[in-house]
Formats: structure tokens, sequence, C-alpha cells
């Protein structure tokens, strides 16, 4: 089971045909897409309930999405794993280490530290976080309660990082912390760079390569190469 966190964070998926998506669903996983809180296209109220709640909102709407699966005995909540990128990528980090409710991740090129983003990113978003989080650096306590970086203590899953080293908007030293960080844990950790590519990844022999290293991760961590998953 994959649960697809999208990026923004005030993005939004829709229904529409999403070959990434029949990808995975074509090669055993069932996939649920989700709108958390703050996604655009719900209204205005619904846009706004993130103000101040990323890394909360986002990471509880997740975790509910598995709980009705499971509940509908849709899904073995044994084998859930989180994906998403850029600011998808925090609320998998944000959920894997605040809550034990996936057992795998992937974070494509995704955010660790939220101080270091107010910090380090380019200045379109450069004040971005002020209502998504609050101000910084007034609000820095915020900022170090929710990066899981400095809670690595809840982070006892395998993740995969897949990074843009030209990335700009979420450096890539955002990734090499956190794989430091389970490296040191004994975790397992997938680490996959790409020298050509910034934030996104927009090369076809590097989203093959990405999505392949991806599958070969939860292959591993999961067995499903064994005769009995149905993946080979």
């Amino acid at each position: 089971m994959i649960a697809l966190c999208h990026g923004g964070p005030t993005g939004a998926t829709d229904s529409g045909l999403n070959l990434k998506i029949q990808y995975w669903t074509s090669r055993g996983f069932a996939v649920v897409d989700i709108n958390y809180r703050g996604s655009t296209g719900f209204g205005r109220n619904y846009r706004q309930s993130l103000a101040g709640a990323w890394g909360i909102a986002d990471v509880q709407d997740s975790q509910s999405a598995i709980d009705y699966l499971t509940a509908e005995k849709k899904i073995d909540p044994e084998r859930c794993i989180i994906r998403g990128g850029s600011a998808g990528g925090y609320t998998v980090l944000s959920a894997l280490t605040f809550t034990d409710t996936f057992k795998a991740g992937a974070s494509l090129y995704g955010i660790g530290d939220l101080e270091t983003l107010a910090t380090d990113t380019h200045k379109f978003e450069s004040r971005y976080m002020d209502s998504l989080i609050g101000p910084y650096p007034e609000r820095k306590d915020i900022y170090i309660a929710r990066s899981p970086i400095h809670h690595a203590e809840g982070l006892n899953c395998p993740v995969i990082f897949l990074q843009g080293l030209e990335d700009k908007v979420v450096p890539p030293n955002q990734a090499e912390m956190m794989v430091k960080l389970l490296e040191e844990k004994g975790i397992k950790v997938g680490h996959i760079t790409f020298p050509d590519e910034g934030h996104g990844f927009r090369k076809a022999a590097n989203i093959i390569r990405a999505m392949e290293s991806e599958l070969d991760f939860y292959t591993d961590v999961f067995d499903l190469a064994d005769k009995n998953s149905g993946i080979d």
C-alpha cells in the first residue's frame, strides 16, 4: 500500500490518468492519493486549514486515510508505504518520524530541516512558511519542533531518498543529513542522487532510474520478490 503526498504543500492531486500511479498499481501496489487539508480546489476554508499546521494536519490526514482503509479491510496496515516529493517529502519524513503508521517511505527532494529551508531556499518562496509554520526567526521553536532532523529517535523504518544535486529549492544537504542520521542508527536507507537534475526530475532516463530504484528498495524491504508475493 502506497500513500501519496502531493507537493506544494498547497497544491492538489486529481482523478485524471497518472502514469506514475499506473506504474505502481500495475506492479501489485494499492495506492491512495491524498488531498490533505490545505490542498487547493476545495474552498477557501479547506485551503486555509493548513495555516500554522503544516507538519501536523497533513500528517494526520495521511494517517486517517490508512486508518479508514484498514477499517474497511482493504489493506494490510503492516505493509504501508508513504511517498512524496518536495513539500510532500516533508510530510513523508514527518509521518515516519512522529508516527508509527507507515513501515517505509520515499522522500523525493523532500525537507528534513525546516529551519535550513527557511534560511537557504530561493527568494520566491523565502517567506512562504510564515503562514504554514510561523514567522522566522520569531517562531524558531516551532521550526525545530516540527523538523524530523531534530527528532531522529522517532525515525525507525527504512527510507529511500532521491535528490537532484542542482536543486536550489530544497538543497541536497537536506537529504544528506537525513541519510547520515539513518546510517548512524543502522536503519536501511537508500540515497539516489542525480547530478544533472534540480527540483524535480525532468530527464526520461533519470525518471526511469528513480522509479526503478524505488521499486527495488520496496522489493527488498518487504521481500516482494518472494514467489507468493505476485511481484518479480
